[in-house]
């Protein structure tokens, strides 16, 4: 009986991201139709605390942008940063060639979710009509704006999730830390994409994300959870998606690939993983949080099978039969996407992420359901 119900989790599984794939491969890399005359201004909204190493970086990405310099204006959101963060952006918006806005934010008030807070008074002080939020740690392609505001005038998308990757680390062991977290990540970023194709979206990500300004408020941006740390992406995307589902889409294009720094610690990984993973307990679509419960059986659920062979309670039969159905189609889903974000030189690493990997989702699915508290930029969050 347990070995049947084990060999229809990996069955399910399998035909899960075998669905994934279909979708993935139906859905062609968006190339520009027509040329619009129409196109929004837009709003850049980058929230930093302590990025001095990074920001500049960003910010000279911007510079080179193929989007008109009169179409698009910058906002940092300084929070309290404790580094040269501000000092360098004075110095930096007195030389640049952007409309470029310091939101400076005051150290008083409620700052149980400083990210949305620095989103949210960024977006009071926007001109345009289309907010773009990346982070002050990545790195932007020149033609990103400009692909995003041709996709909204075609799709007229109220919400646009595109596509984010690791920046290449330097060094063996930084770099094999750095590669685990990419394919990680990969799953995650290809998955997220395909449930928004088949407009059943899950989840998105605020380093790559678009939206109309008149749809944040008429939603009441984040109204609801601004008590939560955590979410100035994902649960703006639900509370658009249950109003206007039809205007919520993914951008698969290699131009508006955004990179980002991967974390350089066990520590700095573990707060992060545990935020997202507790998540899924706010969730107000019973559709998202069951796919979250399933996660988590399916590979948890392979840990029982091998304590099962090692005590053998199952034979090597099925054994081979539940590991094939877990990871053929998985290792197909993620070829196809490390391919799409320029990463096939990782695709070796693939088969070990896979047998970590469910370690890894039952340690951080257990976690989260404990006291969800993390460390954020020297601040303790909920």
């Amino acid at each position: 009986m347990l070995v049947t119900i084990l060999i229809s989790i990996a069955l399910v599984y399998f035909f899960m991201n075998a669905g994934l794939v279909i979708v993935w491969l139906s859905n062609r890399p968006y190339q520009k139709q027509t040329k619009q005359n129409s196109l929004l201004y837009i709003s850049v909204i980058i929230p930093v605390r302590n990025e001095a190493g990074n920001i500049i970086n960003l910010l000279k990405d911007l510079e080179n942008q193929s989007y008109p310099k009169d179409r698009f204006e910058v906002i940092v959101a300084n929070d309290d940063s404790t580094d040269n963060t501000l000092i360098l952006l004075e110095s930096f918006q007195k030389t640049t060639s952007l409309r470029l806005i310091i939101n400076s934010l005051s150290t008083e008030g409620n700052n149980a979710s400083p990210k949305k807070r620095a989103i949210n008074s960024s977006i009071q002080l926007a001109h345009g009509d289309l907010i773009v939020t990346t982070d002050g740690d990545c790195k932007v392609g020149e033609r990103w704006l400009e692909t995003i505001a041709h996709f909204q005038a075609e799709k007229k998308a109220y919400l646009i999730s595109a596509p984010v990757t690791f920046i290449n680390a330097d060094g063996f062991l930084k770099s094999l830390w750095q590669k685990i977290q990419t394919i990680e990540f990969s799953s995650l970023i290809g998955s997220g994409a395909c449930a928004m194709l088949i407009r059943k979206p899950n989840m998105c990500n605020g380093a790559n994300l678009a939206y109309l300004k008149s749809v944040f408020h008429e939603v009441g941006g984040f109204a609801g959870n601004d008590n939560l740390a955590s979410g100035d992406d994902e649960f703006l995307m639900h509370k658009i998606a249950d109003r206007f589902p039809e205007h919520i889409h993914f951008l698969k294009s290699q131009d508006v690939i955004v990179e980002t720094q991967s974390h350089e610690s066990l520590k700095s990984f573990y707060y992060q993983r545990k935020r997202w993973a507790s998540k899924w307990k706010h969730y107000n679509n019973p559709i998202t949080t069951a796919l979250a419960v399933f996660i988590f059986l399916a590979n948890f659920s392979l840990i029982v099978v091998a304590t099962l062979y090692l005590f053998q309670q199952i034979d090597v039969v099925n054994l081979l039969i539940i590991f094939s159905l877990k990871f053929s189609a998985e290792l197909l889903f993620l070829i196809l996407v490390l391919s799409f974000l320029r990463k096939k030189s990782l695709i070796w690493l693939i088969p070990f992420v896979q047998l970590i990997y469910p370690f890894y989702v039952s340690f951080f699915g257990l976690v989260a359901q404990g006291k969800n508290e993390y460390i954020w930029k020297g601040r303790k969050l909920r």
